[in-house]
């Protein structure tokens, strides 16, 4: 029996950016290639692919003007957002207040934006400053809607990650941190996140999450009663990209030495990026120099001078598009390194283990999900800097384990991490959501 073609429609902030939007691009991609309706629906298209979409913004020539200056910038996200803000006075209330900004009328056309009507809509990061979520009622009556969650942000009354807190359980206010992103100006937590909790009883969503973690904040949280029905399907990654490659040649591609020792970090805008730790990094990078090993460590994802720390070099990579070079950059290391405060389901460990490079990375959200400890790398407690170092050495002072753990990653990667295995089984979701929404 052949199946019907179904048409989908992903939204997300970017069609291309950081790990979420890497997701949600690589699913559009794939729906496309096997023949589906694929579309993607942005606040900002960095691409020309025809497929991606814009939603409308209630704008001006000025402030799209000024968009345009700054949207190759650091922080353009951000700067984005306070440039819609400011252009647009009656806004300023609301960002005095503390209330998240909700104002995106052109949300409510998101299913008129694709040229076929969608059987699915499916989306991604609903923050970013493009989104109504006073929308999300309606919308998951029209259609059937998949969340998927990136980060805890649908949850809280203001932040990504909430790090220790746990006022997202009941109900926010005397907000700890206000400049977690995304900041808000004055607490007002409690109201934002009572406001989401309105929404969400008027909703009607199917939820993924690629980890276990995540889900089991889900089910703890505002967000439960609007769920019709649930499922964890692990983020996967590109086989045909990211996969083991001989070192040497690589190493000569990249122009790193052939017989250097190498880390690598993969982050965007890793010396200030508040999910990461760069401070435990550069820490555990003091003891091994302490040691006496010397290496290089790659910091790719941000344009800076090298750093030194005793005769070792943190050499800085700018962000790289093409995914062919990232892949050569997990394929030259040694060893992926992932110091973290917060995290998801990072995709660039998912990489470095499909590549056949071991991790040591903080054990802090689904990362424990990603590495079998002992096997395809070491997970250390978050901000033990003593405990990376002494991993990271135990790798670097045995070819032969980083060898083994390497090929355990590489195998352990095609067994649960593949691209086709999240594509597949994300069309048997949206399968199972439409049968849903047709009994119901």
């Amino acid at each position: 029996m052949i199946k019907q073609k179904l048409n989908i429609l992903q939204v997300s902030t970017f069609d291309h950016a950081g790990g979420a939007e890497k997701i949600a691009w690589d699913l559009f991609t794939s729906f496309r290639r096997l023949g589906h309706g694929s579309w993607m629906a942005v606040g900002t298209k960095r691409s020309q692919d025809p497929d991606v979409l814009c939603i409308p913004k209630r704008t001006n020539e000025f402030t799209h003007f000024l968009q345009q200056i700054v949207q190759h910038l650091p922080y353009s996200r951000v700067l984005n957002n306070r440039i819609e803000l400011f252009t647009h006075p009656r806004q300023i209330h609301s960002f005095i207040k503390g209330y998240e900004n909700f104002n995106y009328p052109g949300t409510l056309d998101v299913l008129n934006l694709p040229p076929n009507r969608p059987d699915i809509l499916h989306c991604h990061n609903l923050h970013g400053g493009y989104f109504d979520l006073r929308a999300l009622p309606w919308l998951s009556k029209q259609v059937p809607t998949v969340l998927t969650l990136h980060d805890a942000w649908l949850l809280s009354g203001h932040c990504a990650h909430s790090f220790d807190c746990k006022r997202w359980k009941t109900g926010c206010g005397n907000c700890p941190n206000l400049s977690i992103y995304p900041s808000i100006r004055r607490d007002a937590t409690a109201y934002n996140w009572q406001r989401k909790a309105d929404i969400f009883k008027k909703s009607r969503v199917f939820i993924g999450t690629p980890s276990q973690w995540l889900m089991d904040k889900v089910n703890q949280s505002i967000l439960k009663p609007a769920i019709i029905e649930s499922k964890i399907i692990p983020n996967g990654v590109n086989l045909n990209i990211f996969h083991p490659a001989e070192k040497e040649k690589v190493r000569e591609k990249l122009g790193f030495p052939p017989d250097a020792k190498i880390l690598l970090f993969a982050a965007n805008g890793i010396r200030k990026n508040i999910w990461k730790d760069y401070r435990t990094l550069k820490a555990s990078l003091g003891k091994i120099a302490d040691s006496g090993t010397k290496l290089l460590c790659i910091a790719l994802g941000e344009d800076a001078p090298p750093e030194y720390i005793g005769e070792n070099e943190i050499r800085f990579v700018p962000y790289q598009k093409d995914y062919q070079k990232v892949a050569c950059y997990y394929q030259a290391a040694d060893i992926y390194v992932h110091p973290s405060r917060a995290d998801t389901f990072p995709t660039t460990i998912l990489e470095a283990l499909a590549s056949g490079t071991p991790v040591v990375a903080s054990n802090v959200g689904g990362v424990p999900e990603q590495i079998a400890e002992g096997k395809t790398g070491f997970l250390v407690p978050v901000g033990d800097a003593d405990a990376m170092a002494d991993r990271l050495l135990k790798l670097l002072s045995d070819e032969n384990l980083i060898t083994q753990m390497g090929n355990e990653a590489s195998i352990d990667a095609k067994r649960r991490f593949t691209l086709d295995r999240m594509v597949n089984e994300y069309i048997k979701f949206y399968r199972k959501t439409i049968n849903e929404e047709k009994r119901l």
